[in-house]
């Protein structure tokens, strides 16, 4: 191998399935933690916290394992490539938290203008920050480098769909709305994640790869992990509906738990 040879690579080694996969989880996470949201803002501000803090982990969780989904099919010719396990938790974690932040804003704060473009900011700035710090995870034998104008285009791809999804989470209602504000937020994660792909140049140096293991080694805990944090999230949503979504007819009472103080009399 020569040394300084740009490397080729592939973020398609499985054709679409990554792709697609990743999208559908991305979207999963979102519905989640949007309608976990709209939940949120329904309560008075003291019993807010657990809805959002739920939203926050079914959507930090959501655009994590997407990242993660369309990674396993990412390689660099002619290197190992492996990723640092701290750093890559570190990355879950941080989506979490960035999302959580952007998340709670708008939960506490409303609907106004001022308040979504923040919310918005921080919550695509949230995904955008969980991708570079997984990349940086990401260790191979030479150097990574960024094209700074396509880092740029994707975090304001980001921003741009996770404000219009918050916006249409607090002002459309109905499943429709919800389901719409999802696949837009899907949108945002995935297409975020494959503009920075494209930004990224590795040039082969021959360094050490690292003392890093292949993302396949943890892919099975981290599936279970994310499956869980999602099921638990999708159970409270699905067994805490709110009085204006249950139809206008008579219907047969629905089985009800109050979770996170939502119940009101």
């Amino acid at each position: 191998m020569n040394h300084g040879t740009m490397a080729h690579l592939d973020g398609f080694q499985y054709g679409w399935v990554n792709p697609v996969v990743a999208y559908a989880i991305a979207c999963v996470g979102a519905a989640i933690g949007l309608r976990c949201t709209a939940r949120a803002v329904t309560l008075p501000a003291r019993k807010r916290a657990g809805w959002l803090a739920l939203a926050a982990g079914a959507f930090g969780c959501g655009i994590w394992s997407m990242h993660f989904i369309a990674m396993l099919g990412f390689m660099v010719d002619a290197s190992t490539l492996v990723y640092d396990i701290p750093l890559t938790l570190l990355s879950l974690l941080v989506a979490i938290v960035v999302v959580g932040l952007g998340i709670g804003y708008v939960g506490y704060r409303g609907s106004g203008t001022g308040t979504l473009l923040t919310s918005g900011v921080l919550t695509g700035c949230g995904v955008a920050v969980m991708h570079y710090l997984g990349m940086a995870a990401m260790q191979v034998e030479g150097a990574v480098s960024y094209d700074t104008l396509l880092v740029v285009a994707s975090v304001a791809i980001a921003i741009a769909a996770a404000t219009a999804a918050l916006w249409m989470t607090l002002h459309i209602k109905g499943l429709a709305a919800a389901l719409g504000a999802a696949l837009i937020a899907g949108v945002a994660v995935v297409a975020m994640h494959y503009t920075a792909m494209a930004a990224v140049t590795v040039t082969l140096d021959g360094r050490a790869a690292g003392t890093g293991v292949p993302a396949s080694q943890f892919a099975l805990p981290v599936a279970v992990g994310i499956v869980v944090v999602l099921a638990v999230a999708g159970l409270a949503v699905a067994f805490s509906p709110q009085d204006d979504e249950l139809g206008a007819g008579p219907a047969v009472e629905p089985i009800r738990v109050d979770l996170f103080g939502q119940e009101r009399r």
